[in-house]
């Protein structure tokens, strides 16, 4: 199994500066067994976010997308549109999921509009953009991640 993970954040791309959250995710996928397929930071736009998510899936480089980043309610914060731009699907269960489970931390959450989709047979879903909120919620629902990816790459 594969996996690509982008950060949107328009000043870390000019800047040429990694992600926290991307690494984290990145060591997490890598214990359970996913190769990954690309790490990098994208600016914080809709078509060009849209773009790479339909040219993962529809090439077949990764069955799983993660974003961190951009998940919020400022006019910036495209993920969850650009990832619905290009779902064939969604599974809204996910980021409800993710979202409940972080509302225990922070009442914040109720401010997070990720999504989460599948495009052809890859999943994709949004997570947050702080390290440790997008650590905490891919631990809460990987179990559920790596069974969708099998399932739907049998």
């Amino acid at each position: 199994m594969k996996a690509a993970i982008f950060t949107l954040d328009t000043e870390s791309y000019k800047a040429k500066r990694g992600s926290a959250a991307a690494s984290a995710l990145k060591r997490m996928l890598e214990q359970v067994g996913f190769e990954i397929a690309a790490v990098r930071v994208i600016p914080r736009d809709r078509k060009v976010a849209a773009s790479i998510m339909e040219r993962i899936a529809d090439d077949h480089s990764a069955e799983l997308i993660l974003t961190t980043g951009a998940v919020g309610y400022a006019e910036s914060d495209c993920a969850p549109d650009a990832l619905m731009d290009v779902a064939d699907r969604l599974l809204p269960g996910i980021p409800e999921a993710v979202r409940a489970y972080t509302m225990r931390y922070s009442k914040k959450a109720i401010l997070d509009r990720s999504a989460a989709g599948i495009r052809k047979n890859t999943v994709i879903v949004n997570l947050p953009e702080s390290a440790q909120t997008a650590k905490e919620g891919l631990e809460y629902i990987l179990p559920e991640l790596v069974n969708a990816v099998e399932m739907l790459n049998l």
